[in-house]
């Protein structure tokens, strides 16, 4: 009898293993190839937490805190981009490797194509007068809204704000209050601080 027949008999022949992280890139670069992936995903951890990182053909379409659950912000993307979503990190790879630089202190401005489908009408307008932000500088909520078109309508710029998809990126952590106050942030104010003291604006 041989070794491997008593193994099998002993019920302890050895079992095949399966690479489902293989199996994971291998299903979503096919998908890409046919045309069937809209919505790629993946987990970044950075040093404020967790982050989702979700892009299209177009560019980044949703960097999102930890606060709400992967799940809900996967169906969000499936009913307002497209339900053809995979998690694919390799496809997140240009994205992750710049915030790896902007949290190690060595980039200054993000180089990503922004997939703006998730923000319409005046709250596109305020985020994309948010992105001209450079690093190190800051603004107030009725300065975005006066570069939107409509100075008046801070409140409306600091709702936009506060549901930006894609923080970080789009620098909302940038604006404060024309007081000096630091104002709200969708992450919480511990992750606002420190992003400013990341960036210079406040000391350490």
């Amino acid at each position: 009898m041989t070794d491997d027949l008593e193994r099998r008999l002993a019920g302890d022949a050895p079992r095949a293993t399966v690479d489902l992280e293989g199996l994971r890139s291998a299903i979503a670069r096919r998908a890409a190839a046919d045309g069937l992936l809209d919505v790629a995903h993946a987990t970044y951890d950075s040093p404020v937490g967790p982050l989702t990182v979700a892009v299209t053909p177009r560019g980044l379409v949703r960097l999102s805190y930890s606060g709400e659950s992967i799940e809900a912000q996967l169906d969000d993307l499936a009913g307002r981009i497209s339900p053809r979503i995979l998690a694919a990190p390799e496809r997140t790879d240009g994205v992750r490797r710049q915030l790896d630089e902007y949290f190690a202190g060595a980039r200054r401005a993000f180089d990503l194509p922004i997939d703006w489908r998730l923000v319409r009408g005046f709250a596109g307008d305020v985020l994309r007068a948010t992105a001209r932000i450079p690093f190190g500088g800051v603004s107030t909520y009725r300065a975005v809204a006066t570069e939107a078109g409509s100075p008046n309508a801070y409140r409306a710029a600091g709702n936009a704000l506060g549901s930006n998809p894609i923080p970080i990126v789009v620098p909302c952590h940038r604006v404060l209050h024309a007081g000096g106050g630091l104002g709200g942030y969708t992450g919480g104010l511990d992750r606002k601080r420190f992003l400013l003291t990341l960036e210079g604006v406040l000391e350490a």
